[in-house]
C-alpha cells in the first residue's frame, strides 16, 4: 500500500483523537419546579402490608394557581383518603374544642386554606427534603430487613401530612391511624425517616400481642412498649448507631445524666408502674418529678428494662417480648433487683 492510501486513515485518527479529547458540553436538564415534582408524586404507595398516603401533595397542590384555592382537592386528596385518621385520631386527641377542625369537611377546608400559605418557605423545604429521600425505597428496605429479623409483617396505614396542631410527630392512635407530621416542632426529618421507621415498625408488630395483656394500659406496659421500640432500633442498625441515639436521638451527655440518676429514678417511679392515665412516670414534663431530665424519661427507662431482659436471657431473647405480657417481661428482666436496698 502506498503512502497516499494511509492519508484518509491518518486524518480519521487525528480527527477522532482531537474531538475525543475536547471537553464535552454538560448535558443541560431543566429542573422541575416543586409543583411539577408534586404532580409526579404518587398519591399513595404500598409496600407489603403498609400503605402510605402522601396527603401533603394535595395540601400544597390545592394552592397551585396563585390566588386560588382548590377546596375539593382537600376533600378528595386529604380528608377522604384517610378519614379514619382525621375523624378518630386528630378529632379526639386535641379535645372537643378542636374536634370539628378535623372531623368535618368544613373544618378541614378552613385550616388548609391558610396553613400552607402562612408557612410556605418552611413547608417547601420539608417537601424537597422528603422527595429527595426516596421514601418508598427506604420503607421497602427497612420492611424486608424487619421481617427477616423479627419474623413479623406489620400492617399499617400511614399518612404524611401538615397539620395546624402538632402532637403525633411520627406515630398514631392505632395501626390504621398513623401519621408523619412534616411540620412537627424540632422534627429532624432525616433522623425520623432513616432511624424512626424501624422504631415505628416495631410498635406495629408488637401492638397486636401487647393489647392481649390485661395490663396493657399501665405505665409499665407503655414504658416497655417505647423502650422495646428504641431497643429494637439499636439492634436493627447493628452497632451503626449508639444506644443514646436509638432513644430519641439523645446526646451522650443526656444518656450519662440518666445513668448517674438511675437508682433514684427507679426508686421514685416504680410505685407508678401499675397506674393508668396521667402519672409522674409517663408525664414527667407535667409533674416534674425530675425537673432536669432530658428527653422522655419512660423511653429511656423502658430501654434499660429491655436491655436488662436481654442481658439475663440471651442475645436473641428480645424476640420473646412480642408474645410476653409486660409484667412477665419486667420480672424476667430482673432490672429492679439491683436497686433493692
Amino acid at each position: 500500500m502506498n503512502s497516499k492510501s494511509w492519508l484518509p486513515v491518518l486524518l480519521l485518527v487525528i480527527t477522532c483523537t482531537v474531538s475525543c479529547s475536547l471537553p464535552k458540553e454538560p448535558v443541560r436538564t431543566q429542573s422541575l419546579s416543586l409543583m411539577d415534582s408534586l404532580k409526579r408524586t404518587a398519591d399513595s404507595i404500598k409496600v407489603e402490608n403498609i400503605v402510605v398516603h402522601n396527603l401533603f401533595k394535595s395540601q400544597v397542590l390545592a394552592h397551585r394557581d396563585s390566588g386560588k384555592y382548590d377546596s375539593l382537592m382537600i376533600l378528595n386528596g386529604v380528608y377522604l383518603p384517610h378519614k379514619k385518621l382525621w375523624d378518630n385520631c386528630y378529632g379526639t386527641i386535641f379535645g372537643s374544642e378542636n374536634a370539628s377542625r378535623f372531623n368535618t369537611t368544613a373544618g378541614m377546608m378552613a385550616w388548609n386554606r391558610t396553613l400552607y400559605l402562612d408557612n410556605k418557605t418552611l413547608f417547601n423545604d420539608k417537601i424537597r427534603k422528603l422527595l429527595a429521600m426516596n421514601l418508598d425505597s427506604i420503607l421497602t428496605v427497612n420492611l424486608r430487613k424487619f421481617n427477616k429479623m423479627a419474623g413479623y409483617k406489620p400492617k399499617a396505614v400511614i399518612s404524611i401530612l401538615f397539620t395546624p396542631i402538632q402532637g403525633i410527630g411520627f406515630g398514631g392512635c392505632d395501626a390504621t391511624q398513623f401519621a408523619l407530621e412534616l411540620n412537627y416542632i424540632n422534627n429532624d426529618l432525616d433522623y425520623t425517616i432513616n432511624k424512626g421507621i424501624p422504631h415505628e415498625l416495631n410498635h406495629l408488630a408488637y401492638e397486636p400481642n401487647r393489647m392481649k395483656d390485661p395490663k396493657h394500659d399501665t405505665a409499665l406496659a407503655q414504658t416497655i412498649d417505647e423502650g422495646f421500640a428504641c431497643y429494637f432500633t439499636w439492634v436493627f442498625f447493628n452497632g451503626a448507631i449508639s444506644k443514646h441515639q436509638a432513644v430519641e436521638n439523645m446526646s451522650a451527655a443526656d444518656w450519662n445524666w440518666y445513668l448517674t440518676h438511675e437508682k433514684e429514678i427507679f426508686q421514685k417511679v416504680n410505685k407508678y408502674f401499675d397506674e393508668t392515665g396521667e402519672n409522674p412516670l409517663l408525664r414527667n414534663n407535667k409533674f416534674k418529678l425530675f425537673p432536669d431530665v432530658p428527653k422522655t424519661l419512660f423511653y429511656w427507662l423502658g430501654f434499660r428494662i429491655v436491655e436488662a431482659y436481654v442481658q439475663n436471657n440471651g442475645s436473641d431473647s428480645w424476640k420473646d417480648l412480642y408474645r410476653l405480657p409486660s409484667g412477665e417481661i419486667f420480672k424476667r428482666s430482673r432490672y429492679g433487683d439491683q436497686f433493692v436496698q
